[in-house]
């Protein structure tokens, strides 16, 4: 049995999947997040939804891409709402040189104990890895993780306990 991962895909993972998918790592970014997508709606995996990912997708300007992004999001099973630890959290994050909405997704993503937060903004990405001991959740890009999940499970059941 897998392990039953709580995920938070940050907004870019969720406009990943409307993006031009003739780009290479665009496609491959968009079907890692539907497979991942698929995981949770079958309930293996858990999606994080939070009041930062619902104000940061409000500001989309497609009304069809923002429907369509909203009804994904009904599959998250577990929603964290602002509070006063958040936006403190957030604001420590923010002199490591975060956005206010990046730091904003990582504090939610540390308050709901994530296992992972997933990013296809390269920036974000990088500035995480740098600042890896400060942030108390893993941060990665969805093809990454997912190979690495994939990989990880393949060499468990070749070794069963």
């Amino acid at each position: 049995m897998s392990k039953q991962y709580k995920i938070y895909l940050d907004a870019c993972c969720f406009n990943r999947l409307f993006d031009d998918q003739t780009q290479s790592r665009i496609y491959l970014e968009a079907q890692a997040v539907m497979t991942i997508l698929s995981q949770c709606q079958t309930e293996a995996w858990k999606l994080i939804n939070s009041s930062a990912l619902i104000a940061e997708l409000n500001q989309i300007p497609d009304l069809e891409r923002l429907q369509n992004v909203k009804k994904i999001l009904l599959i998250a099973k577990i929603k964290v709402i602002n509070s006063a630890f958040i936006e403190d959290r957030a604001t420590q994050l923010q002199t490591l040189g975060f956005s206010s909405y990046d730091a904003t997704h990582i504090a939610s993503a540390e308050r709901s104990q994530a296992d992972v937060f997933l990013t296809t903004d390269d920036r974000l990405f990088k500035k995480a890895q740098k600042n890896s001991q400060l942030i108390n959740v893993k941060i990665n890009n969805p093809v990454q993780w997912l190979a690495e999940v994939i990989q990880s499970e393949e060499s468990n059941d070749e070794n069963p306990k």
